[in-house]
């Protein structure tokens, strides 16, 4: 399932992402390349590259989808050359991500900016907070009134894979489907005829957990999926998503 929702994710951004066409991505390794433009000197390439198309950086995504940038970060910008000070800049970027898009409607409080780094930047972050090296998951300390938790690295790309996916999908939910037109939903009342239709109300306050606009999408999945069963299986008991 994991897998189909990220190959799912991954198409769409990867089609629809961008105000300037097609830009395939990877998760979590080209939006962990390609959130900033480094400016570096021919030296300092040698070591460490993240040079990307100002127009297909992840921060030009997020204002083509939105319509406005995040406040405090351009959506092109450059890193300080420092490692120490270019992973401090890039977790509290990460921060005021998470802040930004909750504070749209997203559901991250399970993301910390730490699992957004790239692993580079994550052993230097274990490293200021905890004093280890990444090794095997351990705990030790706490960063601002929490534990610390550090992960090997195999542990921490899982973790950051399905990190960004989670940020994708939320990024989905609250800049592309509040889009969905009011004429495009059924209206629950005309669907009394289908008697095996799982019970989704419309009303905005209804849920706490979905969105008015998911809960147009279940509606219109739910009916179109109970309309066609009938026509498959005739003779079938009830099916349900």
């Amino acid at each position: 399932f994991f897998h189909k929702t990220l190959a799912a994710v991954k198409s769409w951004f990867t089609l629809f992402g961008w105000s300037k066409g097609q830009n395939p991505i990877s998760v979590p390794h080209s939006l962990r390349r390609d959130v900033c433009i480094v400016q570096l000197t021919v030296a300092q390439e040698k070591n460490f590259k993240r040079n990307v198309d100002k127009d297909k950086g992840f921060y030009e995504m997020i204002l083509h989808l939105n319509g406005q940038p995040i406040p405090g970060i351009a959506a092109s910008q450059s890193l300080p050359s420092d490692p120490v000070e270019r992973m401090f800049l890039l977790h509290w970027q990460y921060s005021e991500l998470l802040s930004f898009l909750k504070g749209q409607g997203a559901y991250l409080s399970h993301i910390m900016p730490e699992f957004l780094l790239a692993p580079e930047d994550y052993e230097i972050w274990a490293e200021v907070n905890t004093g280890l090296r990444v090794g095997s998951m351990r705990s030790s300390g706490k960063l601002s009134g929490r534990p610390v938790f550090v992960l090997e690295h195999r542990t921490f790309e899982t973790m950051s894979k399905r990190a960004w996916t989670d940020v994708l999908l939320q990024i989905y939910k609250v800049f592309v489907l509040p889009r969905i037109s009011s004429r495009g939903i059924p209206d629950p009342s005309s669907l009394e005829s289908l008697e095996n239709m799982p019970g989704i109300k419309s009303e905005p306050l209804c849920s706490n957990v979905y969105s008015r606009y998911e809960r147009a999408v279940l509606i219109w999945l739910n009916k179109n999926y109970e309309k066609n069963r009938k026509i498959a299986w005739k003779d079938s008991q009830r099916g349900e998503i």
